[in-house]
């Protein structure tokens, strides 16, 4: 069974109630229980954490090394200039989807930069909590070619 490592980044604890016309309804823990869902239907072994913490996450990162077979992070605003979260994907070297709620592309000028996506295999955004499926299809699809 591959093990999936799921980081949320700042301030998504807080989904559910901060700015839904751009976030969604949803709160985390919904968004949770649709991934826990999903997983097991997938035969996917999950972790999920949430951290506002950005040296918390890089703790997760490199301590996942050895222990998950992939990563989905949504960095939130880490994303766009977060070079530490940057160097500890490449340095485990498990191969990891960044995912979004929003489509940071359609968003003010200064998030609309990842500084984190040329470490990853690949970005998803825009298709709100679904983001995290289609990244958790993506990655599957990754681990199977490995």
């Amino acid at each position: 069974m591959k093990k999936i490592l799921i980081i949320h980044g700042p301030n998504l604890n807080l989904l559910g109630t901060r700015e839904p016309e751009i976030y969604g309804k949803m709160t985390l823990r919904e968004i949770n229980a649709n991934l826990n869902k999903y997983a097991k239907e997938k035969k996917i072994s999950l972790k999920i954490v949430q951290s506002n913490s950005e040296g918390k996450i890089i703790d997760l990162i490199q301590k996942a090394k050895g222990k998950f077979d992939g990563i989905i992070i949504n960095p939130a605003a880490y994303t766009h200039y977060s070079i530490a979260i940057y160097d500890t994907i490449l340095a485990v070297g498990i191969p990891t989807i960044e995912v979004h709620l929003s489509n940071i592309y359609k968003r003010e000028e200064f998030r609309r930069k990842s500084v984190i996506a040329p470490a990853c295999v690949g970005q998803i955004c825009g298709f709100g909590w679904r983001s995290y499926i289609l990244g958790m299809d993506a990655l599957i699809e990754v681990l199977e070619k490995k």
